[in-house]
């Protein structure tokens, strides 16, 4: 860490979470302002990549089936914790009894039965496609 770094943090304070500046601008981090800076893409991409790791730590250390699943169908699973957050994902017990035991019809069947899927409409019928296939077939 620079001079620069230790000033700016020092002067500008480092916040982990979104909060309003002096003026009212959206600011994050160490001075970032979301209003009219926002983040770039490789940024977003960065965060992205954290995110999805910490999902997958999250999944591997709850669903001990989980590293028995194809890729897509892991893939599934995490967009789906991704998207609910575990503790909701974890409520959808028909649907994860199911993936347990390679229903896959069932699974699918299940993940569509919900409220989630009427709220995210196309994305919960392609992940259910993909749940029932093991492939991808996004179109």
């Amino acid at each position: 860490m620079t001079r620069l770094h230790e000033m700016l943090i020092r002067h500008e304070g480092l916040r982990l979470k979104p909060y309003r500046d002096t003026v009212g601008k959206l600011t994050i981090g160490i001075g970032r302002n979301l209003d009219d800076v926002g983040i770039t893409r490789e940024e977003a991409m960065i965060l992205l990549n954290h995110d999805i790791a910490k999902v997958q730590r999250e999944v591997k250390k709850t669903f001990p089936w989980f590293s028995h699943l194809n890729g897509v169908r892991k893939n599934v699973v995490l967009n789906r914790v991704f998207n609910l957050g575990l503790p909701r994902l974890r409520q959808f017990k028909k649907a994860i009894a199911a993936i347990r035991a390679n229903r896959w019809d069932e699974a699918a069947k299940q993940m569509l039965d919900s409220r989630w899927a009427r709220q995210v409409g196309r994305r919960a019928r392609e992940l259910a496609s993909m749940m029932k296939s093991g492939k991808y077939n996004v179109t």
